[in-house]
Parts: structure tokens; C-alpha cells; sequence
């Protein structure tokens, strides 16, 4: 009867699929439109709501149009489907996953950014790539650990990719003074409706070694499963912000929501406004928050 359940709930989503395609690859092939901004977000909800996903929110995203790079931990290819049912939003990922089966299509039809991290030079590259997509109002997400956690800790951010930010600005004709880098968290709390601890957490996660196909199964077969994403304090990137301090900042924010979230603490209520990372060679508008924190 499982099987068959999930059969039943793979044709709804590849039935989701084609109908959307095709007029997602004529938007994209001929101009960004609101086909090719919106048609992934819809396709992730109906994949979520098949399979029994719950997705929440607190804080303030940014607005729509607004650009913004989001730095986010990463624990699950879950992760993704989550994030993507939000909003029009694209991904950094490593160019390994373009060559996937089913996968890399549909982290090319998401408009993902590639990067090949075997390759010094391609940092430079993306940034580029990047830089000129936030200048055009895109959101993107970039995971800045670099890989998959277990769910109850954090890796350390990795500051290279944000020099997207500053590219951004630096972008031909981009009129922008600052870029938002937005911190995110991502949690799985509750499965079944019942909370997750310290041992269980893992068991959502895909890191590692991992074989998806036997976690897509586990994932199946034990039930629905509650996914919290926390958007943090945001903070103002400047054409002088040392972008290591920013993304410190950033990690900070991530690290204190996952903390809360783990402990099942209150959230405290975030800071009024942007906040200007320790470290900007440009002073902070009067309506941003400073915020001291060395550099990583």
C-alpha cells in the first residue's frame, strides 16, 4: 500500500512537472518572465504538499525585487525543495550536481549558478555571475558551509563566494550603493508532529557519504516532517565591507537561530533594520544598526 501511495504521489508531481516546463522554457529561453520566476516555487509546493512537508517562516525576507545574497547553513537536499517553495529564488551549487540524472535539470531549469571548486579561478568567475544577477534583482542562496551538516551543528561559513556582493555593486550599470546579505537558518523541528532530538536530527539530514536513494526511502517511509526557516537580521554589504567579517556576522546570526531552535528557546525579537558589519570602510546610514564582531 506504501508503494503505491508513493507511486500515486510521483505522478502528481511529474504531472506538476510537465505541465510546467514547457511554458517555464519558452519564459526562460525568451526572456525572464513571471513564468520562469514562479513556475519552480509552484512546482516545490506541490512536491511538499505530497509528501507531507510543512514549511514556516519567521522574520523578515526580503522584499520582493529586493536583491539580496543569503547566506544559509545546509543540512538536507531537502533544503532546497523547502527554500524553493518559498519564492523566486536561485542557488550556488557545485558543478558536479549539473551532470546529475533528473537533478542537474532541475537545478538548471531553477537557474542555479555552478561553480567548480577544483578550479582556484572559478571563484572569480561566479562572483561575476553572481554579481550581475543580484545587480538584476535576483535573490540567490548560497550555503556557506560548502556542504550537508548533521542538523545540530553548524561548519564554519566560507567567505570567498560573498565577494559576490561587492561585484554586485560593482557591476556595470548596477546603481546600487549596498546589497543585503541576508543570514537564514534552516530546521527540521518536528516529525510526525512529534519534536526531533539530538539523535533523530541525523536521521533527516544527508551528509557524508550518504546514498540518496535509500534516504529518499527512509524519507518516504517514516512519515511527514516539519521544515522551520528562521531569515535573520540582515546585514548591509557595502562597496568597503570586509566581506570575511560580514559573513562572520552572518554565521553568528545562523549559529544563535539553530541554537534556539535545538533548545526549543524563544526567539528573540531581531534588531530594527540592516546592520552594518565591523569592518566597513563606509559609515552606516542612519537608520542601520551597527554591529561589532572580529573577524573570523
Amino acid at each position: 500500500m506504501t508503494g503505491l501511495l508513493t507511486a500515486l504521489r510521483l505522478a502528481v508531481c511529474a504531472l506538476a512537472f510537465l505541465m510546467l516546463i514547457g511554458p517555464h522554457w519558452l519564459s526562460l529561453r525568451f526572456g525572464r518572465g513571471r513564468v520562469a520566476a514562479h513556475a519552480p516555487a509552484l512546482f516545490h509546493r506541490v512536491a511538499l504538499r505530497m509528501f507531507g512537508v510543512r514549511v514556516t517562516q519567521s522574520g523578515t525576507p526580503p522584499a520582493a525585487g529586493e536583491p539580496a545574497l543569503v547566506l544559509s547553513n545546509h543540512i538536507s537536499w531537502l533544503d532546497i525543495v523547502a527554500l524553493g517553495s518559498l519564492r523566486p529564488l536561485s542557488f550556488v551549487a557545485k558543478s558536479e550536481i549539473a551532470g546529475w540524472p533528473l537533478i542537474g535539470t532541475f537545478a538548471r531549469l531553477q537557474r542555479t549558478v555552478f561553480i567548480d571548486r577544483a578550479r582556484r579561478a572559478a571563484t572569480a568567475s561566479v562572483n561575476a555571475t553572481v554579481g550581475t544577477r543580484l545587480a538584476a534583482g535576483d535573490l540567490i542562496v548560497l550555503f556557506a558551509e560548502g556542504t550537508t551538516g548533521d542538523g545540530n551543528r553548524i561548519l564554519p561559513f566560507r567567505s570567498s563566494l560573498v565577494g559576490a556582493a561587492r561585484a554586485a555593486i560593482q557591476a556595470e550599470g548596477a546603481r546600487l550603493d549596498r546589497i543585503r546579505l541576508q543570514p537564514l537558518a534552516i530546521t527540521y523541528p518536528r516529525r510526525n508532529g512529534l519534536p526531533l532530538d539530538r539523535k533523530e536530527r541525523p536521521e533527516v539530514a544527508w551528509y557524508g557519504d550518504m546514498d540518496l536513494a535509500p534516504h529518499l526511502a527512509r524519507f518516504v517511509r517514516r512519515g511527514p516532517i516539519d521544515v522551520h526557516v528562521v531569515w535573520g537580521a540582515p546585514i548591509a554589504f557595502e562597496a568597503g565591507t570586509d566581506r570575511k567579517v560580514a559573513t562572520a556576522l552572518a554565521e553568528a546570526e545562523v549559529r544563535a537561530a539553530l541554537r534556539r531552535a535545538v533548545t526549543g528557546r524563544p526567539e528573540a525579537a531581531p534588531p530594527r533594520g540592516e546592520r552594518a558589519p565591523s569592518g566597513s570602510r563606509a559609515a552606516a546610514p542612519p537608520d542601520f544598526e551597527a554591529a561589532d564582531l572580529p573577524a573570523a
